[in-house]
């Protein structure tokens, strides 16, 4: 007979508490199992890593101790097992107790919990032997669901109650100990800290033990709850008021309480992705047009003519015209579509034909958007949400370039062979320009409430000129700011891994203090605050100069919405043509800083980022100074606005599309952290095969990005280091990319990438596959002509520490400069005791002039083929090892220069100059055969023809 329970039978009651003890126990089991047994049978084994072993390392990671070994990895996955009905029926019953009628976040977060269960299944039963790349996609799903599971389930406790404390407490411990966790594991796999693995390990069992109890926290929501389901306390009918509606109730006349409403709309939040995914195509585009202006001036080596596209952004003079401005106003979807030429300019085959695409795709959406934040300038929510997506297209246009490894996929320089989605993003803009027609914008010449504003449209003008530069010099990559501060081995400060994704989370920071506080973000105080962090990202280094960065970045973000607001109360056509007209002038002075020698007039700013940084700022002071001319003495006085249109729901799902991204920078921070456990190709002889190239900013011949034939052929000739010339693109003219993070993260490398953007050089950089223990950079002797970039880093090769430099000189004309670069260079080079090569670019000609103070006494290097006379820029020199063999690649239509490459064997005597036939050398010490003949892919051996080999 059903036992009787309250307002009726039921065939069996069991306590939801049990669910919660059940999932508790059993994923405690699980880990401490597995623990136990690892720890009696294998200890020494799973407390080993890359590094050390017992006794220096003595806990061992959670990894280690789920991992591969047998029976320890079977108890574990046995128990997970076990854990998962526990863990499916805990996810329903949260549901139950939390969902009402309307409610999105409850079916949001149950969503969230399924989705974190099958992820737990999926790299514990994909062992990183078996699928290396399957168990870091899992496991980085997990981790990232972890976030909106843990801040969910807070916003959806019951206000003021045991539980929510205890999710606050667990929930806060959880994020807390992923920063020592974090600093713990660079220390042990960047620094190589003896025991601070052992750490890192303590804190990653940590973060296993506050994860389930943060889930155990259900116990005490499930008191009231039994299965099949009675609810006897209430929470599912709502009369306990949760985190989430005490919010709303306090901050519901609040911009920040409309996040937290409850009602959610799917077509809102479509409406919203959409116009971002609008702003994302516009600095798609616009970041796209530098780099391909930058292909015509390389290759012709001077000014071309084709620079005159770089004015391609001031289109919106025509907003002056009235006829033409109503136009552009009334059919925005037709203005803003005919953008697409700047997606669709990667079909052209001719490097003519892509600059003109993206000319017009830039023309065009300088005219759209301008026009579309004017027709909505007396609707404070649209043009908001105008802003906002504009905003977060930037955001997201950096997040892409993160996951792409600098590159954005929709540029012209990308097509499916190297990488780009440029279909993609075509067939996506399509769908958003057929999203976005369904809204017919504001007429732009329609009467407005608003007063006439005050003071000079030039003055907005400027402070949306300088905004434009800063936002896309600074952030349209997030690694921009990282070169900027980056000094070299040891680290002392952000890498572009994991680190770029906190530039990316310090965008969103900023955008939403601007939209939830814009009058605090349009003050005085808040300029005088980004003023601060752009003087400490000018002249500080290392993690200092960082933290500037991440505030100037803020600040950026915030004054964006009050800067673009105020600059549509005046005359489009002439504040917006003022705003992009400047900002070309202040994108060919960041040129000419480095430029100088090859552009009339470049010596009168030589080396001046700091001008450049001082003008910025200036710009943007003149908008903040117009900004609160047209704002009321009552609005500047209080922090909040007061209640207005713009604080609508839209603007929660413009959070949503943030968080997304957040969400996917994390994802891709983890995913693309590198593994540092290097090999080099031919250990067994202790062999050193380097290589110098001058790779043309990585642009080839058909103006398309070049990286991964570049991978191609320095893979394929066995380079265990490489140094690169020609390799900083950290400016606008050239994209904001960084071809050494492709490299290193491909090749399995570590990559010092030399003299930041702000050094004023071409750029050198270091691949190797040793590591590197100590890199210093230096800026040579360049009195009259451009500067001259070095690195002098100290390799662990097979345990022995060896000097490598990489230089490259000055131009021809510039005879003092040479002169005295190859003094400062030489210097270095003789005062080191251990044995070194030089990888240069040094113009000269073999036995002449500088070239018998480069191979001296005074340097102690030896040249790697003194028989070679065909020689003038790249050289490879020596000393303190063997040199077993050289030769020459040439560059197919990669770049202008070829391919060097010197065998080297580490702890032997120098030898002689004899040469020797192939068949008197050893296998693992011969180049690779492939480049023999024809070759491959237009690399061959050549001057030679074949490689040559020494005695």
């Amino acid at each position: 007979m059903a036992p009787k329970h309250r307002d009726g039978a039921v065939i069996a009651t069991i306590p939801g508490t049990y669910i919660t003890y059940a999932h508790t126990v059993a994923a405690y089991a699980a880990f401490l199992g597995a623990f136990i047994v690892g720890c009696s049978l294998h200890y020494k084994k799973i407390v080993q890593n890359q590094w050390f072993g017992y006794p220096i390392e003595w806990f061992p990671s959670v990894s280690a101790t789920i991992g591969d070994r047998y029976p320890e990895r079977s108890v574990f996955q046995l128990l997970i097992a076990v854990t998962s009905g526990p863990r499916f029926l805990m996810v329903f019953l949260n549901y139950c107790v939390t969902n009402r009628q309307g409610s999105f976040l409850p079916k949001f977060v149950a969503a969230v919990g399924v989705f974190r269960t099958f992820t737990c299944g999926g790299w514990t039963y994909v062992t990183s032997t078996d699928g290396h790349m399957a168990h870091d996609v899992f496991m980085v799903a997990y981790l990232v669901a972890t976030i909106p599971w843990t801040v969910g389930n807070i916003a959806l406790s019951p206000a003021g109650t045991r539980s929510l404390r205890l999710r606050k407490y667990f929930g806060a411990g959880f994020f807390l100990m992923l920063v020592p966790l974090t600093y713990f594991f660079l220390q042990h796999k960047i620094h190589r800290v003896p025991g601070a693995y052992t750490t890192y390990a303590m804190c990653e069992w940590l973060v296993v033990l506050l994860d389930v109890a943060f889930d155990a926290v259900t116990a005490v929501d499930f008191s009231g709850v039994e299965i099949v389901v009675t609810d006897v306390k209430g929470f599912s009918r709502g009369e306990n008021p949760r985190v989430a509606d005490k919010i709303l109730q306090q901050e519901k006349d609040k911009p920040i309480g409309q996040v937290f409403d409850a009602r959610f709309s799917w077509p809102a939040l479509m409406d919203a992705a959409a116009e971002t995914y609008l702003g994302f195509t516009f600095w798609s585009i616009l970041t796209g047009l530098g780099v391909t202006v930058w292909y015509f001036p390389l290759w012709y080596m001077g000014l071309s003519g084709y620079e005159v596209t770089v004015m391609s952004s001031v289109s919106p003079f025509l907003l002056g015209i009235g006829p033409l401005r109503r136009l552009a106003t009334r059919y925005m979807p037709v203005t803003l579509g005919l953008s697409v030429a700047g997606l669709a300019a990667y079909l052209a085959h001719s490097p003519e034909g892509k600059l003109a695409g993206v000319s017009i795709g830039v023309w065009m959406g300088c005219l759209a958007w301008p026009a579309a934040f004017y027709a909505e300038r007396g609707n404070p929510s649209k043009l908001e949400s105008k802003i906002a997506a504009w905003s977060i297209g930037l955001i997201a246009s950096s997040v892409a370039k993160f996951a792409n490894q600098t590159n954005n996929p929709v540029w012209p320089i990308m097509y499916a062979g190297n990488g780009g989605w440029n279909k993609t993003g075509l067939a996506l803009f399509a769908l958003a320009i057929a999203r976005v027609s369904r809204h017919q914008a504001s007429n732009g010449d329609a009467p407005q409430s608003l007063p006439k504003p005050k003071g000079s449209s030039a003055l907005a003008g400027l402070g949306l000129a300088g905004l434009l530069f800063a936002l896309h010099s600074l952030l349209s990559d997030s690694s921009t700011m990282i070169m900027w501060v980056w000094e070299g081995y040891p680290v002392r400060g952000p890498l572009p891994v994991p680190h770029g994704a906190w530039t990316i989370f310090a965008m969103s920071i900023g955008l939403v203090f601007g939209l939830f506080y814009p009058n605090l973000a349009r003050g005085w105080t808040a300029f005088g605050a980004g003023s601060v962090g752009a003087a400490f990202l000018t002249l500080s280094h290392n993690w200092t100069g960082y933290y500037g960065a991440l505030t100037l970045t803020v600040y950026l973000l915030a004054v964006t919405p009050s800067m673009i607001s105020n600059a549509v109360r005046f005359p489009p056509g002439r504040t917006f043509f003022i705003g992009f007209f400047v900002y070309n002038l202040m994108v060919l002075f960041h040129c000419w800083v480095v430029a100088y020698a090859f552009v009339p007039g470049g010596y009168l700013v030589r080396e001046h980022t700091d001008w450049i940084m001082i003008t910025t700022m200036l710009l943007i002071g003149c908008g903040v100074f117009s900004g609160l001319q047209n704002s009321t003495p009552a609005r500047q006085s209080s922090l909040r606005p007061p209640p207005n249109p713009a604080a609508r729901k839209q603007r929660s799902y413009y959070i949503y599309v943030l968080l997304a991204l957040q969400l996917t920078s994390i994802a891709v921070a983890f995913i693309r952290f590198p593994s540092y456990n290097y090999k080099s190709y031919h250990p067994e002889s202790k062999a050193i095969t380097a290589g110098i190239w001058t790779i043309h900013f990585s642009i080839d011949n058909d103006m398309l990005s070049s990286e991964n034939r570049m991978e191609a052929l320095i893979r394929e000739s066995e380079l265990d280091v490489i140094g690169l010339l020609e390799s900083d693109q950290q400016r606008i003219i050239m994209g904001n990319r960084d071809s050494t993070q492709v490299l290193a993260e491909n090749l399995g490398m570590y990559v010092d990438a030399g003299p930041g953007p702000n050094k004023h050089t071409w750029g050198c950089a270091l691949l190797s596959k040793f590591p590197i223990v100590n890199s210093t950079h230096h800026l040579t002797p360049s009195p009259v002509g451009e500067l001259a970039p070095a690195i002098h880093a100290t390799l662990d090769v097979y345990g022995e520490m060896i000097d490598v430099f990489v230089f490259h000189s000055g131009q021809e004309e510039d005879v003092e400069d040479r002169r005295q670069q190859t003094a400062y260079v030489t210097e270095l080079m003789g005062a080191s005791p251990r044995p070194s090569i030089l990888l240069s670019y040094l113009v000269t000609k073999p036995k002449e002039g500088n070239y018998n103070t480069w191979v001296s006494e005074r340097s102690g290097m030896r040249d790697i083929d003194p028989s070679d006379w065909d020689r003038w820029c790249e050289y490879i020199l020596y000393k303190g090892m063997k040199r077993t063999g050289y030769a020459r690649i040439s560059r197919s239509t990669i770049t202008d220069t070829e391919l060097q490459v010197g065998k080297f064997v580490v702890g032997q005597p120098e030898g002689t100059d004899d040469i020797i036939p192939e068949s008197q050398v050893p296998e693992d010490l011969r180049f690779p055969a492939l480049f023999r003949g024809e070759g491959v892919r237009g690399h061959r051996y050549h001057v030679f023809d074949e490689p040559r080999y020494y005695a």
